[in-house]
């Protein structure tokens, strides 16, 4: 479904060395994720025998006791059609092995050992298993089943997105785990079967590494660790599970917990592909040819028949949700926006900054970035000359709050109406004032941004441009208007951003009650260009909104489609998912479709856009990330879209 795959990480209760009750407490688990529809389940390191069996290892038998439990154990799964790793010894050779089986259907897929032995502090596994570096990959008969043994890559048949690759606890911890070769050869998605102990803060670092890996590789990560009934003498566990994709911590569970521990969610298998095919460190790693024989087993893999989704999808992607994360990312990009506003201020040998301040949202960003700019130049901030230009659209509510900001924040100010220079350019080109069209609204932006530029000339000046990446993603702006400037301090902002730092400023402790109190009913304003006259009542008559569509759907829409280049029929799923309260699908489709339209139509303006801080992952920057072709059409995705409405 969309490329996405049901996953779990399974921490069992279990008897140490009692292979018929944990082969039993594996089962439960097994048929409880199928029932959940999930296809890929992880449990941990030595599940069936116990991690801290200790010499016991060596007893025949626990050896035959743990390979008939693995029989039992594909005998009632046969019609499980579920791709299970489980954790076992293993005898190949004379040695024996600490392995990760993949089973489907009844059947053993192949088995992979542990490379790593950890062999320090409170580990001893050289004294029991030997390291898939000391075999060659072969065949074994095992569990009554003949198998390959290896180091080994899976395969699906039907699912050219989905590759599995499998790795055991200190493997992970190697300086090049496994799992990053395996990655280069393919592998989407990373098993580990792990029995971890803890130890203070040990889970927070065991979190990041995962995490960082699962990053690193461009894959989907499912970890398992052993749980509280493996703790014994000087060692405890506390079943420790968690699933990454792509350095994101899907879900985890909670650890030290009494029962069994089952974590499911989706993985979106689509998300890798597109990464990686844009990643060339990544294609450039296997190029050269870093990667080690690896032996490819095939399988299939049915669709289950899910009809939920088991992943949160976060309505606002450009936004943290945590607040100690937010508070970090808000404070990064506001220091990224001044970094480069400083360089290009110095680099230009301006005198000044000069800003148009509407009183609305994006004008008050780049005018606080613009303050903290002087602040930390050390020069004053009335080197800053902000511009307010009433024109036939301009409320009282804004320009108010456009003065009392720049007052309060102690800028130059200046007030130059816009009216009588577009009443004298109506009259030049012969247009009728009260025709209020395109040409209306534009000669009203082309004004301010004409004014900008002259007072920057004069006054040896750098133009701050105030314009979003919504705002040029829609093209909802003048061309040669707003859309101009020296510099493009929030070009790289979407708009649900640009308030969230503005509400962050506002709730921050270096501004007085005044300036305060000025933001948040800025903050409370709606969006709009004021280019058309007020309502009766003097109130905003043209909400961008109400025209455009709402801010939040295009800025998830924008981020689907420009970082991982999913298809319309995706994004509608996944904007259903993610605003299943708020908007029903004719709305979703609405907007979707009028976003195609809008971001294909108007890639001219981007083409040539000023200067402006990359602050995320995504940039429209003709020089940066987005080169698309002006002429482009984009018949198939509305096609796509029209097909949903059919």
């Amino acid at each position: 479904m969309y490329g996405l795959i049901r996953v779990a990480a399974a921490s069992p209760e279990l008897r140490v060395a009692d292979c018929k009750y944990n082969t039993e407490k594996i089962l439960d688990l097994i048929n409880l994720a199928y029932k959940d529809s999930v296809e890929i389940m992880v449990f941990p390191e030595l599940s069936v025998t116990g991690y801290s069996c200790g010499d016991l290892f060596f007893q025949t038998t626990l050896l035959s006791s743990c390979e008939k439990s693995i029989e039992h154990i594909l005998e009632n799964t046969k019609d499980t059609k579920m791709l299970i790793a489980i954790g076992a010894p293993v005898q190949y050779k004379n040695q024996l092995l600490n392995c990760a089986l993949l089973i489907e259907e009844g059947k053993i897929l192949g088995i992979v050992p542990k490379t790593f032995l950890p062999n320090y502090s409170e580990f001893y596994e050289k004294r029991w298993f030997s390291s898939l570096a000391d075999i060659e990959t072969g065949e074994i008969f095992f569990a009554n089943q003949k198998t390959v043994i290896g180091n080994i890559l899976f395969t699906c048949e039907n699912n050219p997105h989905l590759s599995i690759g499998m790795e055991i606890c200190e493997d992970l911890w190697a300086p090049i785990p496994p799992s990053s070769l395996l990655a280069l050869n393919g592998a989407s998605i990373i098993l580990n079967l792990s029995a971890s102990n803890e130890l203070a803060t040990k889970h927070e670092y065991r979190k990041s590494l995962v995490a960082h890996q699962s990053a690193k590789n461009i894959c989907g990560y499912i970890y398992s660790s052993a749980g509280i009934y493996e703790s014994t003498q000087d060692t405890v566990f506390s079943g420790h599970c968690m699933i990454c994709e792509n350095g994101s911590l899907l879900t985890e569970s909670t650890r030290f917990a009494k029962d069994s521990q089952i974590t499911i969610t989706d993985i979106d298998l689509e998300l890798f592909s597109q990464d990686r095919s844009k990643n060339t460190s990544f294609k450039n790693s296997i190029s050269k040819k870093v990667t080690p024989e690896i032996t490819k087993i095939k399988f299939t893999l049915e669709n289950n028949n899910k009809t939920n989704i088991k992943r949160t999808i976060d309505p606002m992607p450009f936004v943290p949700k945590n607040n100690e994360l937010l508070e970090e990312r808000c404070s990064d990009i506001f220091n990224i926006q001044l970094t480069g506003l400083a360089k290009r201020f110095s680099h230009a040998n301006a005198n000044v900054l000069v800003i148009g301040i509407s009183g609305g949202l994006d004008s008050t960003l780049a005018l606080l970035v613009a303050t903290k700019t002087c602040d930390f130049l050390e020069i004053p901030r009335k080197s800053i000359i902000g511009i307010t230009m009433p024109g036939f659209g301009t409320t009282d509510r804004t320009y108010n709050n456009a003065i009392s900001l720049m007052e309060t924040l102690g800028i130059t100010l200046k007030e130059i109406s816009i009216k009588d220079a577009c009443i004298q350019h109506f009259k030049a080109i012969g247009h009728d004032i009260n025709i209020q069209n395109t040409t209306y609204e534009n000669t009203q932006a082309r004004e301010r941004t004409q004014i900008l530029m002259d007072i920057a000339n004069m006054e040896n000046g750098l133009v701050v441009g105030t314009g979003d990446l919504s705002e040029l993603a829609l093209g909802w702006a003048t061309y040669n208007g707003d859309h101009m400037s020296m510099y493009g301090i929030n070009s790289g902002v979407p708009k649900t951003l640009v308030r969230v730092l503005v509400e962050h400023i506002a709730n921050s402790k270096h501004l007085d009650n005044n300036a305060k109190n000025i933001l948040r009913d800025i903050l409370a304003t709606p969006v709009s260009p004021e280019l058309l006259p007020p309502s009766e009542n003097g109130d905003i008559n043209q909400k961008t909104e109400d025209i455009v569509g709402p801010y939040e759907l295009h800025d998830f829409f924008l981020y689907y489609i420009v970082r991982f280049g999913f298809s319309p029929k995706k994004i509608l799923f996944l904007a259903e998912e993610a605003f299943k309260e708020k908007y029903p699908r004719k709305i979703l489709i609405k907007w979707l479709k009028s976003f195609y339209s809008r971001f294909f139509s108007q890639q001219f303006k981007r083409s040539c856009l000023p200067d402006g801080p990359k602050v995320g992952t995504i940039s429209l920057s003709p020089r940066g990330d987005w080169r698309m072709p002006s002429d482009a059409v984009n018949d198939a995705w509305i096609k796509e879209i029209n097909d949903i409405l059919d």
